[in-house]
């Protein structure tokens, strides 16, 4: 059992706590991105994809390589997302006037639409997931993600 084996490896020392954080981590995201992808579902997109909504409203029309750069998803899934929201009608996909290889990608006033919903939803999530901590803990939380998230040399 995974607890089981979760509490085994957090309660030793050395190689085997640190393979036991490990395994914490990913299970709070695998339940964390579950419970947001549960409440997104019915908005027809999905963590991945409202990631990739949200950059196209922070930064603008955007090709499907700077899209890659901005939200770290590999260029197969990326196509095949890009797909999915261009034929819900989220996106528009079209040849880019700078580069005839190269594809623009433009949020539809339905992905606007649809994203406003998709962030109330997401921070009703994030209440219900994080509502637990104080404001302290939740600083104290980010900062340590982003000091693990770092890479270092």
């Amino acid at each position: 059992m995974l607890d089981d084996l979760l509490e085994r490896l957090l309660s030793g020392d050395g190689d085997a706590r640190h393979v036991g954080l490990g395994m914490l981590l990913a299970a709070a995201h695998q339940h964390s991105r579950a419970r947001v992808n549960d409440e997104l579902r019915p908005l027809g997109i999905d963590v991945r994809e409202f990631s990739m909504l949200f950059a196209l409203e922070l930064y603008g029309p955007s090709s499907q390589r700077r899209l890659i750069d901005l939200t770290g998803i590999d260029k197969s899934t990326m196509v095949r997302a890009i797909d999915d929201l261009e034929e819900a009608g989220f996106v528009t996909r079209e040849r880019s006037a700078h580069d005839r290889r190269a594809y623009s990608v433009t949020l539809t006033a339905h992905g606007r639409q649809t994203l406003t919903t998709a962030r109330r939803t997401a921070s009703d999530v994030g209440d219900r997931l994080f509502g637990g901590f104080t404001q302290a803990e939740r600083d104290q939380f980010v900062a340590l993600l982003r000091r693990l998230a770092e890479p270092t040399d």
